[in-house]
């Protein structure tokens, strides 16, 4: 309701993970780098973990943007709370295949017939398990390692990216044969205060403001109370631009971002 009076094409903040909006600060950059590494050079396994809204999900939907449809089909699996055999038919029905098929052995059978089928079209398969961390059956992660080892002598037959918040490295560091098959793992941190401003002033680019919206004092205390965390500045800018609206304000500037954050933790 917004977007108008700021001269904005579309809502900057929105928190869904649209890799138009991504920022690539140096670690984000890095963080893709590494996902797109063992993608194309088929390494099997690749970890990526970090701290809560730190951006994790949009760079896996850039990564995505970045494959070639012609070259990978890739099953993306978003919510992974599942028994063993629920996950298996889950990762077939990413891929396109959907059965009832209850037999954990069958469903592998049928994985690893559409992993060669994929290999002598000249394709490569990819599964990304994102909010891995929400894994709470050990036997889940060994269903991860049998998938791992689909391989034939000079090749892996499909990639794995694991996608989680900090404790998912504590979760995988128990599966040690697992652990042992991640070839690359990055952890992503939160922005410090320049990429925050960096961040802030991106994704009003990228919805069309290219002027300067929040003042240096709006943006310094945006980083204090949020720690550098994109989710949370998502929403304290949000609300800044709504408030800043209805006040028919020029600029953001901290006095505006204060009532958002005091709204935010409830003080009276």
């Amino acid at each position: 309701m917004y977007e108008a009076y700021w001269e904005l094409t579309e809502a900057p903040f929105d928190n869904s993970p649209n890799p138009k909006f991504l920022y690539l600060s140096p670690e984000h950059e890095e963080a893709l780098s590494r996902l797109a590494y063992v993608v194309k050079h088929r390494k099997g396994c690749g970890l990526l973990t970090g701290e809560y809204g730190c951006g994790k999900t949009t760079l896996s939907r850039a990564l995505l943007q970045r494959l070639d449809s012609d070259r990978y089909e890739v099953g993306l699996l978003t919510n992974p709370c599942w028994g063993p055999a629920d996950f298996l038919r889950e990762v077939l029905y990413q891929l396109g295949v959907d059965t009832q098929e209850k037999s954990k052995p069958e469903l592998l059978h049928m994985l690893n017939d559409l992993f060669f089928r994929n290999y002598r079209a000249g394709r490569d398969t990819v599964i990304i398990v994102d909010e891995a961390q929400l894994i709470d059956d050990d036997a889940i992660f060994e269903e991860l390692r049998l998938l791992a080892n689909f391989q034939t002598d000079d090749r892996f037959l499909v990639t794995l990216l694991l996608i989680g918040s900090s404790e998912l490295r504590e979760k995988i560091r128990r599966i040690r044969q697992l652990d042992q098959r991640i070839a690359i793992r990055y952890h992503l941190n939160t922005l410090d205060r320049t990429h925050t401003a960096n961040y802030i002033a991106h994704r009003l680019k990228m919805a069309g403001q290219a002027r300067k919206v929040f003042t240096d004092e709006a943006v310094k205390l945006i980083f204090d109370f949020t720690r550098g965390t994109p989710r949370e500045i998502n929403n304290i800018c949000d609300m800044s631009l709504l408030i800043g609206y209805r006040k028919r304000v020029r600029e953001i500037d901290e006095k505006i971002v204060a009532e958002v954050i005091k709204d935010t933790v409830g003080v009276s």
